[in-house]
Parts: structure tokens; C-alpha cells; sequence
């Protein structure tokens, strides 16, 4: 009686387990079927519901509820499917009839960024029609319209744009490409020009901390670019840009369906700035002289019916910038003192393997297998100062996601392995040093299938140089009524502080480096560790029959341990582990309106205290802004019998005042002066092959004045490049074409 007890109660958790409809949905766009990633599917009159992933696919336990199956995404007709049993289904949506004009149309009228009431975390999805609203030449202009993420300007001389997020610096985000830490050790600072935005299919923006499937190193959030797949990215895109700072850039796309099952793509970027321009009269070029070559070869195999898929890539860089005097000539003014220059050049090789098989008979349950191989290569002097830094970089892992006696209850689990080879030269100094990490990993999620989720997860990892050490997450989501969403997630990270790699802009100064050491593994120095906490409340609401939402956050980044980066003394910059306090919180007040047909208003307002403890003082840190302010509008017109588009998008940034560190120039407490800048983009969209765009950044053409400290004298001990707080070119026009070619017979 007890061994039929078991069987019945195991065949009846079996068949709990089954019990799932899995999927895909597709679009179709003239006679081509696309997977499309954000559609709706919820179940009617329930709040259970999922969307789909870039792929298109999609997992949904079976309601005791309803047999009812709604599937909706902008732009397309919304249906209503009658499922009987969790049999695998493949859908396609059309066109809504009332607003189809062509292929391009509809690209444009889908939900650009997306925010879902059913995740545990707090995830943000950007698609790749957002970043046409801007220039967006590589991944670092591609947030200008997305509040969550704030673009600052690095120094007076790359022209380079950094990002922060809750207050807090990329080094403290996981930015990874396609779940592979991507922009990390020696990329952090210019690895985010190395993306162009052409490549990117979306962005996937997760506040606090995130899941331990991708690491310790997320402390503040993580930022997850999808590059172009070459089974559903056009067979020809071409991309060309030109502005008024002298920049040139071309993209290319060439896409091959072989079968089907085999793609492949070729993507290719140049882009190059000749003239030289010294607006402000201080000598010293406004933006360098720069030239970069991008080559990208990507390899797709699909096999649905038998669940497998997989990804090989390889990509070649060659980046070069040159700045400093405008009068610097390198071939006969290097390690001179005739006029202060730099160059920065930088040569990289990335390669990756991405397989994942989902078990037919059981699609809950999938394991995944990821590896990616870096070799990182910067050659760059700064004046009579020298920065070298060579980086090799293994990553591996391997996943396994099933599930505890039914759908409710999922895991994820798996081991990852990485190694960094790191050789520096600093000035007269080299550093060298290897870090190795094996890792493993479980996730449990609990989704009751209503209103609550839970995510928690737990990692321990054996490092080199960090020792082992535990890592504990968990996200909360949960809905207290219709249309709102409140979550709450706390975590913790750790990170290897790269002190050299992570400040290059110390190298643009005369500053003398101090290196506070206290008998730690890197330069000295102990590691960095912090904990993260948020709390996020978003509602839905209908006004003047048009819908919107608002969001508010909270989050709190407090650090246990931090290397320093202490600007405070004119003459220093000083690095040494934190003692006393450091903490980062971050307020942002979010709302999203459609207040007429064909347009959008995003608004937001955000809030930082982010100090540290310098010495004896707990001061807010340099450059950041206590307040910010955030305003993107966008309308759309359309010609339905010409089938023809305009497109007009406005962004305003409001920036408060930052505190800059003592400098001889303006002594100790200086503070910026507030500004706004503005933006627009005019795009006319001809039919579903071509495309133009006309833009204008900073129109208002405000300008730091006098951003370079000592400029008169480059070589003496005053002299600094890193107060930067706002544009130093002004006002800046550009204007480009965008063509693809859909249909080609194989």
C-alpha cells in the first residue's frame, strides 16, 4: 500500500509537471515569419501570463481557470486562443488592419521599451527601435533615451561618454553581451564604444543586484546586450552617419539564410573623425582624431524540432584616438615637451560558443553550454606618462533549468569557470598578475501562479586572490491588485578593483599616484564587497482613455569594503581601502503616458546621495549629480496612401550641481553649475526599405568653459583633464540613411 501510495503521488507530481504550454510567436511582415521577443500572453480574466524572449519562445503553466489564451503586442491584431491541452504551439500575429502601412511602420509602432508586472526582477527591455531615436552609434549613446541609466562625459580629451546606474559607475554593473561578461578589466573604460548600435537587437537592463546565473561581480544591476541574429536580422543593412565634429561613421549587415537550420552574418563598422576643432581657443582638440574597424562574423543553428540552438561568433577591433594639442603632430612631437599629445590605441579578439537544448519531451527542463575567449591589447601615453595593459580572458559555463514536482517551483543550477592574465605598464611601474575563479550556482524560483514570486538564489565561488567566498540574492514580486507591481530585492557582490584600467582619465593629469597599500592581493589593496537593496512599486492607470504607468524606486548600494579613489588633494589622487562609510542611494520617480494617438511623454525625475568617506570627511563623490531630470516625447505622422512616416523624438536632461574635487584652479568646494540639454531627431521614413534621420544634440549649445586645468602650461604640476561635467563641443548636428533589402532568393 505504501510503494502505490508513492507511485500515485510521484505520477500525479509527473503529471503536474507536464502540464506547461511552450512556444513560439511570430509576426509576419510581408511574406516573412519573424520571432519576436515581448509579446503578452496571459490567460483571461487571470493575472497568469509571460512574454516571450528574444527568440520568441515562451513557457506558461496551464490555468486551473480558464482555457482562454490571450496573445497581444503592439501594432498587430490581438487574439484569443482556445487551448485544450499543453501541446507546443506555434503562432503567428498579423498586422492591425487600421494601422499597417508597410514593414517599417510596423517596426516603429511596437512598445519600444518594455516593463513587465510578472518578473521577479526589476527588468527594464529596450529594443532596438528604441536606440533609433538618437544617433546611437555604439552602446555607450544608446541609453540618451532611457532614464534608468545616466550618460556622463569621462574627460576634456576621448570625448569618450561613461555610464552610471543608481548613482554608481559601470565598473559596478555586470555588462555582459548575451549573459557573457563583456565590458569589464582592461574594456571598462572605452568597451562600450566597441558595440555599434546597428548590432544591438535589444538591451536588457536589470536594477539591483542580479541573478547569481551571471556572476558576483553585478553589485549595482546589469546591463545585457542581444546582438543581431542572423536568421532574423535583414540580409543587406546598410547604415551611414555623418556630424558636424568631423565624425564619419558605415555599418553593413549581410545575412545568409543557408537552410533551415544554418544562418550566418556579417557585420561590419568604420568609423573615422580627420578635422580637428578648438572651439573653446584652449589649444587642445574638443574631440580627437580618431579611427576604428569592427568586424563581427556570426554563425546561428537552430533545430526546433529536436530543441537545439546555437551560436558561434568571432570578431576583430582595431580602435585608434589621438588627442591633446591641436598643434601635436605624434611622428615628431612623441616624448617631446614641443606640445602635449596622446595616443590610444587598442586591438582586440573576442570569440564565443553559445549551445542550449530544451528536452522535447519535457520542455521545462534545458541546459545550456556558454565559452568566450578575449585578448585585449592597449598601447597609449598621455603626455611623458605611459599606460600599457594587455588582457586575456577565458569564461565558461554550463547551466541545467528543470523544476521541483511541478511548474511552480523552478531551479537553475550550474558551475562556471573564468581566468584574467593581466600585464600593466603604469609610467616607469608594470603590474602583472593572473586571477582565476571556479564557481557554482543555484537559483529556486516560486511563482504562484496569481500574484507572488520569489527568486532566490545562492553561489559559492573559489578565487585566487578573493579566497571563498558566499553569494546570496533574492527578488521578491508581488501584486497586490490590478495593475501595479510591487517588488523588493536585496544582494550582495564583490569585485576585483582595477584601479588603473577603471581611471584612465587620471592619466590626462600631472597628478602624482599614491598607492595606500595594507597588505591586500591586488596592488595591495583588499577587494571590494557591498550590499544592494531596492524596493520598486509600479501602477498602471487609464486617463482620458489613454494608458500609462508610474514607477517609483529605491534603491541602497552600501559598501562593506572599497578601494578608494580619492581626488580630494590638488597635486594627488590617492588609492587606498575604505575607512569609515560609503553608500550610494538612489530615488527615481518614473511616468510613461500616450496622451494622444501616434505619441509618447516619458518623465522622470531622480535623486542621488552617493558619499564616501575621504580621510576624515564623508563627502559626495565628485561629479555626481545630486539631481536629475528626464524628458523624452516622441509623435509619429503618418500618410497612409503614400505609406510614408515621419518621426520626430525630443529629449531634455536636466543635471544638478556636482561637486568637483580640489584643483589650483578653483580651490576646494567648487561646485558645477546646473544645465539642460536638448535633443531632437527628425526621422522620414520613405517606404519599408529606406529610411533618413536628421538630428541635433545639445541645441541649446551650452558648454563647460575652460574645462582643462593648467592648458597654458600641459607639462606642469597643475595641469588637468578629468573636471569634466558637461559638453565641450556645444551644439552638434548629424544626419544619416538607413536602407535594408528584406527579400533575396537564396
Amino acid at each position: 500500500m505504501k510503494n502505490l501510495y508513492l507511485f500515485i503521488l510521484l505520477f500525479s507530481w509527473s503529471v503536474q509537471a507536464q502540464q506547461q504550454l511552450t512556444g513560439q510567436i511570430k509576426i509576419k511582415e510581408n511574406a516573412n515569419e519573424l520571432p519576436i521577443e515581448g509579446v503578452n500572453l496571459i490567460w483571461l480574466n487571470t493575472s497568469m501570463g509571460t512574454i516571450t524572449d528574444q527568440s520568441g519562445n515562451f513557457k506558461l503553466p496551464m490555468s486551473p481557470n480558464s482555457n482562454k489564451l490571450v496573445i497581444s503586442y503592439l501594432g498587430f491584431k490581438t487574439d484569443t486562443l482556445i487551448i485544450s491541452s499543453p501541446k507546443r504551439l506555434v503562432h503567428t500575429l498579423l498586422p492591425d488592419a487600421d494601422d499597417a502601412l508597410d514593414e517599417i511602420t510596423l517596426t516603429e509602432r511596437r512598445k519600444a521599451i518594455q516593463k513587465s508586472y510578472l518578473e521577479a526582477q526589476n527588468i527594464i527591455r529596450v529594443s532596438s527601435e528604441e536606440l533609433l531615436k538618437a544617433a546611437c552609434c555604439n552602446l555607450s549613446e544608446s541609453f540618451e533615451t532611457n532614464p534608468s541609466i545616466d550618460v556622463n562625459f569621462a574627460d576634456a580629451l576621448t570625448g569618450t561618454k561613461q555610464i552610471k546606474m543608481l548613482g554608481l559607475s559601470s565598473p559596478y554593473l555586470l555588462i555582459s553581451e548575451e549573459n557573457i561578461p563583456m565590458v569589464r578589466g582592461a574594456s571598462q573604460i572605452y568597451g562600450l564604444t566597441f558595440t555599434p548600435g546597428t548590432w544591438i537587437q535589444s538591451i536588457q537592463i536589470t536594477k539591483g543586484a542580479g541573478s547569481v546565473v551571471n556572476g558576483f561581480e553585478s553589485i549595482a544591476g546589469q546591463i545585457n546586450t542581444e546582438i543581431q541574429k542572423p536568421s532574423q536580422d535583414a540580409p543587406i543593412y546598410i547604415n551611414a552617419y555623418t556630424s558636424v565634429n568631423g565624425r564619419q561613421e558605415y555599418n553593413a549587415h549581410f545575412n545568409t539564410k543557408w537552410n533551415d537550420k544554418w544562418s550566418a552574418g556579417s557585420y561590419v563598422h568604420v568609423n573615422q573623425r580627420t578635422q580637428k576643432f578648438d572651439k573653446n581657443a584652449d589649444s587642445f582638440l574638443d574631440v580627437p582624431i580618431s579611427k576604428q574597424i569592427n568586424v563581427l562574423n556570426r554563425w546561428q543553428y537552430t533545430d526546433a524540432t529536436k530543441g537545439w540552438v546555437g551560436f558561434a561568433s568571432l570578431r576583430f577591433l582595431d580602435d585608434k584616438k589621438q588627442t591633446g594639442s591641436i598643434n601635436f603632430d605624434p611622428e615628431t612631437h612623441r616624448d617631446t615637451r614641443a606640445f602635449w599629445g596622446s595616443e590610444i590605441e587598442t586591438q582586440r579578439v573576442d570569440a564565443s560558443l553559445k549551445i542550449g537544448y530544451v528536452f522535447p519531451d519535457t520542455p521545462y527542463q534545458s541546459f545550456g553550454f556558454q565559452s568566450a575567449y578575449s585578448n585585449h591589447d592597449q598601447d597609449s601615453y598621455f603626455g611623458l606618462r605611459r599606460y600599457d595593459i594587455k588582457h586575456k580572458s577565458f569564461f565558461t559555463n554550463l547551466l541545467f533549468n528543470s523544476i521541483i514536482s511541478n511548474t511552480k517551483n523552478k531551479f537553475k543550477t550550474g558551475i562556471n569557470f573564468s581566468f584574467d592574465e593581466y600585464n600593466e605598464g603604469v609610467d616607469l611601474v608594470d603590474y602583472q598578475r593572473r586571477d582565476e575563479v571556479i564557481g557554482a550556482f543555484f537559483e529556486y524560483s516560486y511563482d504562484s501562479l496569481e500574484k507572488l514570486n520569489i527568486t532566490a538564489g545562492i553561489r559559492l565561488d573559489s578565487h585566487n586572490r578573493l579566497g571563498t567566498f558566499v553569494t546570496p540574492r533574492v527578488h521578491l514580486r508581488y501584486n497586490p491588485w490590478e495593475r501595479s507591481v510591487l517588488r523588493a530585492s536585496v544582494g550582495s557582490g564583490r569585485k576585483v578593483a582595477n584601479i588603473f584600467a577603471e581611471n584612465q582619465k587620471l592619466f590626462g593629469t600631472n597628478r602624482l599616484i599614491q598607492l595606500v597599500e595594507n597588505g591586500g592581493s591586488v596592488y595591495g589593496l583588499r577587494p571590494e564587497k557591498a550590499w544592494n537593496y531596492g524596493l520598486s512599486f509600479r501602477q498602471g492607470f487609464t486617463l482620458f482613455q489613454k494608458q500609462g504607468d508610474v514607477t517609483v524606486d529605491f534603491y541602497r548600494t552600501q559598501f562593506e569594503d572599497q578601494v578608494v579613489v580619492d581626488w580630494e588633494q590638488a597635486s594627488h589622487i590617492r588609492f587606498y581601502n575604505l575607512e569609515g562609510s560609503s553608500y550610494a542611494n538612489s530615488f527615481q520617480l518614473e511616468l510613461d503616458y500616450v496622451p494622444f494617438r501616434n505619441t509618447a511623454l516619458r518623465l522622470a525625475y531622480k535623486n542621488y546621495q552617493v558619499k564616501t568617506t575621504y580621510g576624515t570627511q564623508t563627502l559626495q563623490k565628485p561629479l555626481q549629480p545630486r539631481e536629475r531630470f528626464f524628458a523624452n516625447f516622441e509623435y509619429k505622422f503618418e500618410n497612409e496612401e503614400k505609406g510614408s512616416q515621419w518621426k520626430a523624438d525630443m529629449t531634455y536632461h536636466f543635471v544638478g550641481e556636482q561637486r568637483l574635487p580640489s584643483n589650483s584652479r578653483d580651490g576646494v568646494g567648487y561646485s558645477s553649475e546646473r544645465y539642460g540639454l536638448l535633443s531632437m531627431q527628425i526621422t522620414r521614413v520613405f517606404s519599408k526599405q529606406f529610411e533618413v534621420y536628421l538630428g541635433g544634440e545639445n541645441l541649446g549649445n551650452y558648454k563647460q568653459l575652460n574645462p582643462i586645468v593648467g592648458a597654458e602650461d600641459p607639462f606642469g604640476s597643475t595641469f588637468d583633464t578629468s573636471l569634466v561635467y558637461a559638453p565641450i563641443f556645444g551644439k552638434m548636428f548629424y544626419a544619416g540613411l538607413r536602407f535594408k533589402l528584406n527579400n533575396i532568393k537564396k
